[in-house]
């Protein structure tokens, strides 16, 4: 998956460790969330990883109006494969 075991996230200021609890409470949201990116800018980093910036509109549960975000995550890649996994994702809403 995505999330491994030694995967940080953000949340809106909230930290969570590992995918167990990652995936718990992007879970709880309970929400139809579509994103779309409208600014992303990629960086490498050590031992093949990748730091990426995007930035866009969050449209939740159909509403026309979007939520401004930014999210900021550190991939690295899965050994032997070409895939990669998140080790840092750090999400916020730009509101107000």
């Amino acid at each position: 998956g995505l999330f491994q075991d030694s995967s940080m996230l953000t949340f809106e200021g909230k930290p969570y460790l590992g995918q167990a609890n990652i995936m718990q409470q992007l879970a709880t949201l309970g929400a139809t969330v579509l994103h779309k990116p409208v600014t992303i800018d990629a960086q490498p980093t050590f031992n093949g990883g990748v730091l990426v910036f995007v930035s866009g509109d969050l449209h939740i549960d159909n509403n026309p109006n979007p939520l401004k975000f930014a999210e900021v995550f550190h991939l690295l890649p899965i050994p032997g494969t070409s895939g990669f996994w998140c080790y840092n994702d750090m999400f916020r809403l730009n509101i107000g």
